[in-house]
């Protein structure tokens, strides 16, 4: 339980709670008496674990690190209980630990149920669109704190409430445990899905409490992020939650079949030499995390273990996109996008890939396109539809089309079949003079122009007069879908939805414009192949 710094905050926090409940406020006379005239008064929130201090950070009241379920350690590999409650303030300052996970984020903590509100006002009966974002980092790694998603920018843009969510991952949010262990893990593989939930409900609770709308919650997110609001859309469970998705770079067309997810846990428990699936729920964090590095028993790419949602007859009955969208988001307006030079953010930074030669390409492709066509012909394709493309050019493209754009193109197809409201987009944009200009327009390019945080460490966009405009460009577009379901707005050209006989794409750039069925030829070309996303085999 975190606790105000000293006593005597603690008893200037209180007071100003107790003053500001019934008028509704965050500033009392006592408060302006006890600080000076030029400090933003401490903003308390309700909760229902308690009260919550949080910070003003110009105009925007920030709360960082509430707790929207308990410690997951007890409980591994099943669904959380909600937060224990607290006596007192507790400061909301910080942002809590991330997952458990490796890399920049390690270790993180087992503890992680945390989210972050930004708001523009407490309890003043408005009823402000709710922006629920979703991290990426596969199903792997990441966290809400990241310095790309700071929601302020947005709240003083739009007027809307923004949320950021830390969510159990790798083998603590799916590892299938339920064909291995006793009935009490029944949900291990999708437990990270039923924490995004549990949140989603914790939002709708408290969305008057920070000026928002609990009946009008758009999601979004970018790569894994985007991948789980597609898993959400089919999990009975989340049917109500949230009324409009905006996904970036991230598709989930298919999911784990159970037989495959047992596979990778049975693989986990021979790396561990143990028989009982139970012996992992008291393990060490640190060493199951361990078994997040052995490879991967498919073939259809050289990585570590893949976890990720699981078809598991209990929380996701289907695949989320596969044969079809789900029905029960039918309703749901949805815009899918990807950038135009997605695998430059993994290929790209290897500088002989930017050199090698047309003898080097076709093995370089065999092993990075992810489906299964012979590159003589992919890259005959390729010379036929850009002869101007050199070896790399190609490389860049094909792996683009055959591994991350292919699944929006089977979500937006699947979505028109359908008849639901769908816009697609392309990023094509980029800072041609930064640092970054040989990676064009990377995966994770639109997070920045999106949250409009040009200036957030990480951004790689630059802050010129052309990366503001387009930055004003989508996130007006993202804060009119809030609003409305309709992504259109003052500043772009018309934007329709996506339906079978035009394929409308807006393409983001300094003079954005819709191009009916762009890419067509890659698009027809990659579509010889049957789709299947990493991990359902």
């Amino acid at each position: 339980m975190t606790q105000p710094s000293n006593p005597d905050r603690r008893h200037f926090l209180q007071q100003t709670a107790l003053l500001s409940v019934g008028a509704g406020l965050a500033v009392s006379s006592l408060a302006s008496q006890a600080r000076p005239i030029h400090t933003a008064p401490t903003p308390i929130a309700r909760v229902r674990g308690g009260r919550l201090a949080g910070q003003t950070e110009g105009s925007i009241h920030v709360f960082r690190g509430i707790p929207y379920g308990a410690d997951t350690a007890p409980r591994r590999f099943q669904a959380a209980l909600p937060e224990q409650p607290w006596r007192g303030i507790r400061d909301a300052l910080a942002y809590g630990p991330a997952a458990p996970q490796t890399g920049s984020e390690a270790p993180g903590s087992e503890d992680c149920l945390r989210l972050n509100v930004w708001t523009p006002a407490l309890r003043d009966g408005r009823k402000r669109p709710i922006l629920f974002y979703i991290h990426g980092g596969a199903y792997n790694n990441g966290s809400g704190s990241d310095p790309l998603y700071n929601g302020g920018n947005l709240c003083r843009r739009g007027d809307v409430v923004v949320v950021t969510v830390n969510h159990r991952l790798n083998l603590f949010g799916y590892l299938y445990l339920a064909q291995l262990a006793s009935g009490a893990l029944a949900d291990s593989g999708n437990v990270g899905q039923l924490d995004l939930i549990q949140a989603l409900h914790w939002v709708r609770q408290h969305a008057a409490e920070f000026g928002g709308d609990a009946d009008n919650i758009t999601v979004f997110g970018q790569s894994g992020g985007g991948a789980k609001i597609a898993t959400l859309m089919a999990m009975p469970s989340a049917k109500g939650l949230f009324h409009r998705a905006w996904t970036m770079s991230g598709q989930q067309v298919t999911a784990a079949g159970p037989r495959a997810a047992t596979q990778r846990a049975q693989q986990v428990l021979d790396h561990f030499k143990l028989s009982d699936a139970n012996a992992l729920r008291n393990m060490p964090m640190e060493k199951l995390l361990e078994a997040a590095s052995l490879r991967d028993p498919s073939r259809v790419e050289n990585s570590a273990l893949y976890v990720g949602p699981v078809v598991d007859a209990r929380n996701l009955p289907m695949h989320p996109f596969w044969p079809q969208a789900p029905l029960q988001s039918a309703d749901i307006p949805m815009v899918i996008g990807n950038t135009r030079d997605e695998t430059r953010a993994f290929l790209g930074n290897d500088p002989h890939n930017h050199t090698f030669s047309w003898d080097e390409l076709p093995a370089k492709l065999e092993a990075q396109q992810y489906v299964d066509l012979l590159p003589t012909v992919v890259i005959a394709e390729y010379r036929r539809l850009y002869p101007h493309y050199t070896p790399s050019e190609i490389f860049f493209a094909a792996t683009t089309a055959g591994r991350s754009w292919r699944g929006a193109v089977e979500e937006l197809e699947a979505r028109a079949r359908q008849g639901a409201p769908t816009w697609a987009y392309q990023l094509d944009w980029y800072d041609r003079s930064g640092d970054a200009a040989d990676l064009r327009a990377f995966h994770t390019l639109d997070i920045p122009l999106v949250f409009h945080n040009l200036q957030q460490p990480g951004s790689r966009t630059g802050n010129s007069p052309q990366a503001q405009h387009v930055a004003s460009t989508m996130s007006d577009a993202l804060l009119a879908f809030s609003r409305n379901g309709n992504p259109n707005h003052a500043g772009l050209p018309q934007w329709d939805p996506y339906a079978l006989d035009r394929r409308q794409t807006l393409q983001f750039d300094t003079q954005s414009h819709q191009t009916d069925d762009p890419r067509s030829g890659e698009r027809q070309l990659y579509q010889q192949a049957p789709f299947i996303q990493r991990g359902t085999f």
